[in-house]
């Protein structure tokens, strides 16, 4: 039997009119805001995933006098521009933004999570990060066009990584390119986190994730840390906050 896929969902179809996500903003007394992302991250939306449209909506929910938002992340990642663009309205909302990692933080989520103000792991959970994919049909020069568009890609995600946690885009793009997964304490050791949450168990990634070379942080090797300690983190609000990520 032909095994079909459906895009960042491997074999598992999309059920109708259930979705992972919850993007109504869930607000409290002390001027705080919740955002969960617990799908792929997918330009079609709907039930496919959360598209950059769909979150800017969502984003538009807040007040503007929220002064914090926390935004918890449970996803296998998705489009790369989508997960930008993403990240770039949460930088340019004026309220702090704390992501949280539930269950997975990888691909796209990845930098998602590591490129806000404040990055938190929850218990048990997992951060994966690799170098952009693509799918070209054409002949030798379309080919060559789009290995030169994923470096772009690329190194404009490894600059996220170096931002928070220092080392180069080259230092990160060697860990990217090794497909590295790290434990919640492993993300925090190498600088893309900034602690593991101590309370509640993170939840369990519900994705299929036999697209990646390495099914989990248990089926990978130990992961590349570029940099030897952790840099201040202090710094690293003021290094990225707003932002905006240059796509060249």
């Amino acid at each position: 039997m032909r095994n079909t896929l459906y895009r960042f969902r491997g074999s598992v179809m999309p059920t109708p009119g259930l979705r992972a996500s919850v993007l109504t903003p869930e607000l409290d007394d002390a001027g705080a805001a919740t955002l969960r992302l617990y799908d792929p991250i997918d330009s079609w939306g709907g039930d496919w995933g959360v598209s950059a449209k769909e979150f800017a909506a969502a984003l538009a929910a807040v007040p503007r006098d929220v002064t914090d938002i926390s935004l918890h992340i449970n996803s296998p990642g998705g489009e790369v521009f989508e997960a930008v663009a993403i990240l770039n309205q949460l930088r340019a909302h004026p309220a702090r933004v704390t992501a949280v990692v539930d269950g997975l933080a990888a691909s796209a989520a990845s930098f998602l999570a590591v490129g806000v103000d404040e990055t938190v792991m929850g218990q048990n959970t997992q951060l994966m990060i690799h170098d952009a994919w693509g799918l070209c049909v054409g002949n030798a020069a379309d080919m060559r066009s789009l290995a030169s568009l994923l470096d772009r890609l690329s190194n404009n995600i490894a600059d996220v990584y170096a931002t928070a946690a220092g080392g180069t885009t080259e230092d990160w793009r060697t860990a990217m390119l090794a497909e590295s997964w790290y434990s919640a304490e492993e993300a925090v050791a190498a600088g893309l986190a900034d602690s593991v949450a101590g309370d509640a168990p993170g939840v369990s990634a519900a994705f299929d994730l036999s697209a990646f070379t390495y099914a989990g942080r248990a089926a990978a090797s130990g992961p590349i840390a570029p940099v030897a300690h952790v840099p201040d983190r202090s710094r690293r609000a003021s290094l990225q906050a707003k932002r905006l990520v240059p796509l060249t």
